[in-house]
């Protein structure tokens, strides 16, 4: 059973900072893709950056700039360090990965997006 557990979240004031990690557990063959969402409050869950096995990344326009996203293969954990933070960043931060699973090694399943479930970011003003 594969599982994503964030950390790193808490309550900053503004202009403050915040590292975000995500690790998976589980029996896993292969990730690709790391990213990061975020749902406020009232408000769709929305992309905040992702990342591809190789590095290259993506930027939603509210994080543009002061968000950013990384990865370590050999940990296989997803980083996401927030700078400058704004109180409309407050929001459940959620951790995405595309992995392919071990149903049972050396057989391996599809490719699927996994959640973890999430990590409370508040910034107060």
């Amino acid at each position: 059973q594969v599982q994503l557990v964030e950390s790193g979240g808490g309550l900053v004031q503004a202009g403050g900072s915040l590292n975000l990690s995500c690790v998976p557990s589980g029996s896993i063959f292969s990730i690709n893709a790391m990213g990061w969402y975020r749902q406020a409050p009232g408000k769709q869950r929305e992309l905040v950056a992702t990342i591809t096995s190789r590095g290259s990344t993506n930027y939603a326009d509210p994080g543009e700039g002061r968000f950013t996203i990384s990865r370590d293969n050999a940990k296989k954990t997803v980083y996401l360090q927030m700078n400058s933070l704004k109180p409309e960043d407050t929001a459940v931060y959620y951790c995405n990965a595309q992995i392919q699973p071990y149903i049972k090694n050396p057989i391996v399943g599809p490719s699927r997006d996994y959640w973890g479930r999430g990590t409370q970011v508040t910034v107060s003003s």
